[in-house]
């Protein structure tokens, strides 16, 4: 029977310095990898995110598993994340597998039902991030587009704006996919 809550010191200064070094150097191929590796995340990056951590406890607490063998672990994982998103910056194709698109759930001040349905959002939801945008009504939305990596982006109406770029350039409206 192994002991419960002490073992070998040898084993628990191994957990401590495994765990320093990984960290470490899990800390300094994420700066290598630069922001993207950190930036707000899609169900991908929630995946590599999951994977790192997962890496990192084997790492400190598997004494079958070496310092290089962890950190090539982490290299590969992040190489990969950064092959994906540099491919999905180059080629829409990519981006719209790996992040899948953002959905239009209000639009005009008229929520849109199937949409709420498909994205599984509720009407309370909606409502919350109008208030949280400080508006007070529907009416005053131009639109609320659930993002790619999961947040609710509300677009305060503008009657003054004029035809020009728009913040909803590549969200589809109601009626696109009828000119397609």
């Amino acid at each position: 029977m192994q002991p419960l809550f002490f073992n070998e010191a040898i084993a628990l200064l191994r957990v401590a310095l495994m765990g320093v070094m990984a960290y470490v150097a899990l800390v300094l191929l994420l700066r290598v990898s630069g922001r993207r590796t950190l930036s707000k995340m899609n169900a991908f990056d929630l995946v590599v995110t999951v994977a790192l951590g997962s890496i990192l406890a084997t790492v400190i607490l598997n004494p079958g598993v070496t310092l290089a063998q962890g950190s090539l672990a982490f290299g590969l994982l992040i190489a990969m994340q950064y092959a994906l998103t540099w491919s999905s910056v180059r080629w829409p194709w990519v981006r719209r597998l790996v992040t899948g698109e953002p959905a239009l759930l209000l639009y005009h001040g008229k929520p849109l039902p199937g949409a709420l349905l498909r994205a599984r959002v509720t009407m309370d939801e909606l409502r919350a991030a109008v208030r949280a945008a400080g508006l007070v009504s529907l009416d005053e939305v131009e639109a609320v587009v659930l993002e790619t990596e999961g947040s609710l982006s509300v677009v305060r109406r503008d009657p003054g704006a004029t035809e020009g770029a728009s913040s909803l350039e590549g969200v589809e409206l109601p009626g696109d996919e009828a000119r397609r």
